[in-house]
């Protein structure tokens, strides 16, 4: 090995409990190799045992000084997971690189670990599980029993199906992680006990994380089992399932909170849509005004139609060359930030006043900045009254997540009624409501059932639109305001006044003078 790949920090962790007649085992079984390789430190953590673990690890390590070896124990025992969290925040905290984790009753083969570990140290991945399914058969002919064989087989095939994963096994206490990827997931969030395996691996999922798989030996010997293995599944499966339903919107869940943030929502097109119903109802070559625009993906689309787009957002998009004008305005906004001279057609606002703590008074000053201006308001929104909202509700669960009706950076919700009851009360006037389906293409990956629910959510909004609209699309014109019509009023008397009878017959009214 070169000087270079020497200086990589290696910790292997070894997290034992009720291990005094194997820890030592495992300590002297740790190759050669990889203190030679790396610069490695062992860690051993006594979970609270009830035998002399502690004290058998405290003597092995003095009996090799040239080794570093550091013996902890917890005063309370924190669980399989609880125990790892501890390892894990220890190699943060003390600077390594790399960090592996084995089990002190000797289940896994120490000798096993460069392979483990060389694909991180050669930046090929963040994480390297050892299956003991790779190798077809090799599991049972180690001595794994057949009743946890078949049950990790349908349990891994489970998980996979519900993740859109390929991995040969999820549940191998055998790994290596690079310790940089424990700064990006929020391990600490995960259970404590022997779920939290199955949790780390959703976590690394979710942060977009490279994972391999080596192939390990299997051995199951006299160690004793202290899993409840039906309860352990269901808890799996459990955390899985919840792990997806944060992905489809439908449920938040804090420790899968860990997917890279998107710039902005994504456009959905291909199916009805607000974006696509949207598009369809502005008229080509129309002059547009997309308050709210976010990185103007409808409005890309606009412009092709011939539209002139003036956009306004309070974060800058990465292109603005195909706006007319874009301009950088926080909203609510105080004042007009457009130039008057600007005759829209149109003026979009789409899923914005849900993000406002205030509508009621944005709307009253759009109304002000919009006189003389006999543009069309497109609206959008979130319908509360959704009903998966009211299921949830119904069976006691109010649930805020990352994006949907339930969005949580919305300060407002909406149904059809208080949309419409906002828009009339700030004196605009309604001209129609229509209710958009929810967009199942983006959560549901087999597209002819996607289509098929698309489809079929259109039918039940013609029936209830309140109940079955994921969206409410409002289409409006603002009433003029009172200064508007006094304005309107006295320039109307004023050429009244001067077009009267008299003043005609005097010569005045038109301005022309008919006296010789």
């Amino acid at each position: 090995m070169t000087e270079q790949v020497k200086t990589i920090k290696v910790l292997v962790f070894i997290v034992a409990y009720n291990a005094e007649t194997t820890i030592e085992k495992v300590l002297r079984r740790i190759p050669e190799e990889i203190y030679n390789a790396y610069d490695t430190h062992v860690l051993i953590i006594d979970d609270s045992s009830s035998d002399e673990t502690f004290s058998v690890g405290l003597s092995f390590s003095g009996t090799f000084p040239g080794k570093n070896i550091t013996v902890l124990r917890n005063p309370e025992n924190q669980g399989y997971g609880g125990n790892q969290k501890i390892g894990y925040n220890y190699a943060i905290k003390y600077g390594y690189d790399i960090v592996i984790l084995l089990h002190g009753d000797a289940q896994y083969a120490p000798e096993c670990m460069l392979s483990l570990i060389e694909p991180i140290a050669k930046d090929e991945a963040e994480a390297v599980f050892g299956s003991r399914m790779l190798k077809s058969g090799s599991a049972l002919k180690g001595g794994m029993p057949l009743y946890k064989y078949i049950g990790n087989k349908i349990l891994s095939g489970l998980q996979n199906k519900i993740m859109g994963k390929m991995l040969s096994e999820w549940h191998s206490g055998y790994r290596a992680y690079a310790v940089s990827v424990f700064k990006q997931i929020p391990f600490e969030r995960n259970d404590n006990g022997f779920p939290f395996d199955t949790d780390i691996i959703l976590q690394l999922i979710q942060a977009g994380a490279r994972i391999r798989e080596v192939p390990i030996p299997t051995y199951y010997g006299d160690e004793i089992c202290r899993v409840n293995g039906m309860r352990y599944a269901f808890q799996v499966f459990v955390n899985t399932m919840r792990c997806r339903l944060h992905n489809m919107n439908l449920f938040y869940e804090r420790k899968y909170d860990c997917a890279p943030q998107e710039a902005a929502y994504p456009l959905k097109l291909g199916y009805l849509s607000s974006h696509t119903m949207v598009i369809d109802l502005v008229k080509e070559n129309s002059w547009v005004l997309d308050i709210g625009c976010g990185q103007g993906l409808v409005a890309k689309k606009l412009v092709k139609k011939g539209c002139h787009i003036v956009g306004i957002d309070s974060f800058k998009p990465a292109d603005t060359s195909f706006f007319e004008k874009f301009i950088k305005a926080a909203l609510p906004m105080d004042e007009c930030p457009w130039n008057k001279e600007y005759r829209f057609d149109y003026v979009l606002l789409l899923d914005v006043i849900e993000h406002m703590a205030d509508p009621e008074k944005f709307m009253d000053k759009l109304r002000d900045f919009l006189q003389g201006h006999p543009c069309t308001l497109i609206i959008t929104s979130a319908n509360v009254s959704f009903y998966l909202t009211r299921l949830q509700l119904l069976l006691g669960r109010f649930n805020y997540v990352k994006r949907g009706i339930l969005d949580m950076t919305h300060l407002r919700l909406f149904n059809f009624g208080t949309l419409k009851r906002l828009l009339v009360q700030c004196g605009y006037k309604v001209l129609k409501i229509k209710g958009i389906p929810a967009p199942y293409p983006e959560v549901i990956k087999f597209r002819r059932l996607a289509f098929f629910m698309v489809y079929l959510n259109q039918l039940f909004i013609f029936l209830c639109k309140n109940l079955f609209g994921y969206q409410a699309l409002i289409i409006a014109q603002p009433y003029p305001n009172l200064d508007f019509l006094l304005s309107r009023s006295m320039g109307h008397s004023s050429k009244e006044k001067n077009d009267t009878p008299e003043r005609k017959e005097n010569g005045q009214g038109s301005g022309l003078n008919f006296k010789n």
